[in-house]
């Protein structure tokens, strides 16, 4: 099926009006070539101004605890089946913990993130990254752990402490998930989200785009976070690291990665999608169209072995397009 403009733009005022596609729309739209990828971001723009008018979500996050982890997830720098030159060390102090807050304190950045390497942190490191945040005196700031697969009692005690949204990846689609890791399970990973949506904490869920996925597999993990009812979608794409075993993989472009945010978009129309790992690398010129693609958050500052754009520059460049910082709460 051809669309034009016109069609991209009469699926997202359905949408915005509350009447879902079939599936079968959803498949065209996935099959959408690269000449008519502006076309389809033009319907998710529409979507993202409908939901989130100008703003635009700024979050950052602490590397706390670095390398050595257990998983063999093939992407990430981190696992000890990997031999990419990273720097490693335990979990940070609490005065560590707490410095990367501090520092943006009077910055327009919304929500910060304790980060940890591993399946998942013991129950006293666990504590230790609760209690950082539970005494941090910044109340305009949101705060987000980013721990791993915990278990009931840990998502409580991090509630209790102040802690608003846990984050939890499903990295990708479940009928691409052991191309991508084998370590632990898919349902282990939805298990958690469902933890964290039971102790009261907002969940922000995504994955990573360029580890070998079809587009349709694209559309399948979009499916299974609607289903999920995820508070926020992160999309990383794939900075293929020497030392991994996705060192020599990659396929995307700069449309690929628009169309795939704005895919997103038409299937999680008032979901805030977080466009975090290898915006720069692969988006290369393009990145300040994310939010014409849908998006309505960027991550600031660097990733977890990874540089990135700093706050400053991304503050200009979101000014630039007419656009705004979100308010904190």
């Amino acid at each position: 099926m051809k669309y034009t403009i016109e069609s991209y733009i009469d699926i997202a005022k359905n949408i915005i009006d509350g009447q879902r596609p079939e599936n079968k729309i959803y498949r065209h739209l996935a099959l959408t070539e690269d000449k008519d990828v502006f076309g389809l971001m033009a319907g998710a723009d529409l979507i993202r101004d409908n939901f989130f008018k100008r703003q635009i979500h700024l979050c950052a996050i602490c590397n706390a605890k670095s390398g050595k982890c257990s998983e063999d997830c093939k992407f990430c720098s981190q696992s000890k089946f990997h031999t990419s030159d990273i720097n490693v060390y335990p979990l940070m102090s609490k005065i560590e913990l707490q410095k990367g807050a501090y520092e943006l304190m009077d910055t327009d950045v919304h929500r910060y993130s304790i980060v940890t390497t591993g399946k998942g942190l013991a129950e006293n490191e666990v504590r230790q990254v609760a209690d950082a945040l539970k005494d941090l005196s910044l109340k305009k700031m949101s705060y987000c752990a980013s721990l791993g697969i915990l278990d009931d009692a840990d998502m409580d005690y991090l509630k209790a402490c102040g802690v608003g949204r846990y984050h939890h990846n499903l990295e990708t689609c479940r009928s691409h998930f052991d191309a991508v890791c084998t370590s632990h399970t898919y349902d282990d990973r939805i298990n958690t989200i469902k933890k964290a949506k039971k102790a009261g904490l907002s969940v922000c869920s995504g994955g990573i785009f360029g580890v070998g996925e079809s587009m349709a597999q694209v559309l399948e993990l979009a499916f299974e976070l609607r289903e999920l009812k995820v508070d926020a979608v992160p999309i990383n794409f794939l900075t293929p690291i020497p030392g991994t075993s996705f060192e020599g993989k990659n396929n995307l472009t700069p449309l690929k990665c628009l169309k795939i945010i704005s895919i997103m978009r038409y299937v999680l129309p008032d979901t805030d999608i977080i466009i975090c790992g290898g915006r720069i690398s692969n988006l290369k010129l393009l990145h300040p169209l994310v939010f014409q693609a849908g998006a309505n958050g960027i991550m600031t500052g660097n990733y977890l072995t990874t540089k990135g754009k700093q706050l400053q520059e991304d503050l200009e460049m979101i000014s630039q397009l007419g656009f705004k910082a979100q308010d904190q709460n």
